[in-house]
């Protein structure tokens, strides 16, 4: 498979082109943002660490019957992906309460949500992905009725898949969203599931093992994010 031109360039990642029209490489650098891009750092190994970290994850998935956009992982930060008509809205799950909820309704960060609550967020930087809802999306062509149904199963779906997991390391998994995309017709998982799109606590100490690190200047980043994967079975390339 031959990379070739570059296509978009995200806040931590890269896609490109291939030979192949329906097959992207999606790259994953070092690049680490926060707060709308307010914030900016290079963390070393942290491409490599999201790249295995995310293709260890899709499998999984795939192996539950989700299907993603993901391929093969094609060297330490790049994976081969399927080539989507991506769909401009995120799904967020929460499992317990932290960041946007917490400050948006005032419940106590950790309250356990039962049952886990469901958000749609618009896919729009400049605007700072605002919250919207099934009407709204419709209404402004943003995803179908049917879409939306599909989305909503899929991702409840991985909750149930990844909870179970992240458990087995002894980790809680706090929310996490999702982004989709339309391939051959059908609504699959793509983007990518890492530390960066989800929040993950220690089950005993609530020690935050995610972006948050970052996000709150607590350091030990790409530690945190190692110390993840380990849990759950990853092995990472040596330096």
């Amino acid at each position: 498979m031959e990379k070739r031109q570059e296509l978009y360039a995200g806040k931590a990642k890269s896609v490109y082109t291939t030979d192949a029209a329906d097959r992207l490489v999606l790259e994953f650098r070092d690049d680490t943002s926060a707060f709308d891009g307010k914030r900016k750092q290079a963390l070393e190994r942290k491409g490599m660490v999201n790249n295995v970290f995310n293709a260890f994850i899709m499998e999984r998935l795939e192996d539950a019957g989700i299907p993603t956009h993901f391929d093969k992982r094609l060297s330490a930060t790049e994976s081969l992906v399927k080539k989507m008509d991506m769909i401009p809205v995120e799904c967020v799950v929460r499992n317990v309460a932290a960041g946007g909820l917490v400050k948006r309704l005032g419940v106590e960060e950790g309250t356990a949500l039962n049952p886990p609550t469901f958000e749609l967020f618009l896919k729009d930087d400049e605007r700072g992905d605002p919250m919207i809802n099934e009407s709204l999306a419709e209404t402004f062509g943003w995803a179908t009725p049917e879409q939306l149904t599909r989305m909503k199963a899929l991702t409840f779906k991985v909750n149930h898949v990844l909870k179970q997991l992240f458990a087995e390391g002894h980790l809680l998994l706090v929310d996490y969203k999702l982004e989709f995309g339309i391939h051959e017709g059908q609504v699959i998982l793509g983007d990518e599931f890492s530390p960066d799109g989800c929040r993950l606590w220690d089950a005993d100490t609530r020690e935050k093992l995610d972006k948050d690190r970052f996000r709150q200047g607590l350091g030990g980043v790409i530690e945190a994010y190692e110390e993840v994967g380990r849990r759950i079975g990853i092995t990472f390339p040596e330096a």
